[in-house]
């Protein structure tokens, strides 16, 4: 277990991971959305309660930095709180928050890319993979720099559904995508992690 993250079995023997919030009672969307529209600062705060850790999670699993996703999720609710009056409720309040996360952690790639002088080194996978012990060192780091490796959406799409336990259908919505394309990002996503294990693999034999 990592950043609150757990794996379970999901039907038909796949990985499921839960989150501490997954389970927990939510306050109606519509009550929290009135409430962030009007500045309400704490609505901003019940959104934290209940999603702050997922989102820490997920910014943590798609930057592979700790602390720039400390950075993401506050510049996310700073986002949120400025655009929130003119949000119109084409998603749900949540859904709308891990998608300005998402997009959040986009750009904050973008700049990384722009400063090839100082890359982030995935020393250890924020990722809690359930099919690596924590006593094989050399697969949990070439997990990381496979995950690391993958292109931006992929990842999205792959730390979202296989590590966060979002549904493709709430996939496909955090990231602006039909259903269908989250099963295919997702799909794509784990034929390039075999590859490149599969690789980091015979390396070392």
């Amino acid at each position: 277990m990592q950043n609150g993250v757990r794996v379970r079995a999901r039907e038909g023997g796949e990985n499921l991971v839960e989150t501490p919030d997954s389970a927990s009672v939510r306050e109606p969307e519509a009550e929290l959305l009135e409430g962030a529209r009007r500045g309400d600062v704490s609505a901003f705060e019940r959104l934290f309660q209940t999603h702050g850790e997922r989102m820490k999670s997920l910014a943590a699993n798609l930057l592979g930095s700790p602390s720039e996703a400390e950075d993401a999720v506050q510049e996310t609710f700073l986002k949120i709180y400025r655009a929130a009056s003119s949000f119109r409720g084409s998603a749900s309040l949540s859904t709308w928050a891990y998608r300005v996360l998402v997009n959040t952690c986009y750009d904050l790639l973008r700049r990384r890319a722009r400063r090839p002088e100082s890359p982030v080194s995935w020393v250890e996978p924020p990722v809690d993979f359930g099919s690596a012990p924590a006593a094989d060192h050399p697969l949990r780091v070439d997990l990381a720099a496979s995950l690391a490796a993958l292109d931006s959406r992929r990842r999205a799409a792959f730390v979202l559904f296989e590590v966060e336990g979002f549904s493709h259908r709430e996939v496909g919505d955090i990231l602006g995508v039909p259903e269908g394309t989250s099963r295919s990002l997702v799909f794509e996503a784990r034929r390039e992690l075999q590859r490149r294990l599969w690789g980091s693999r015979e390396a070392r034999a």
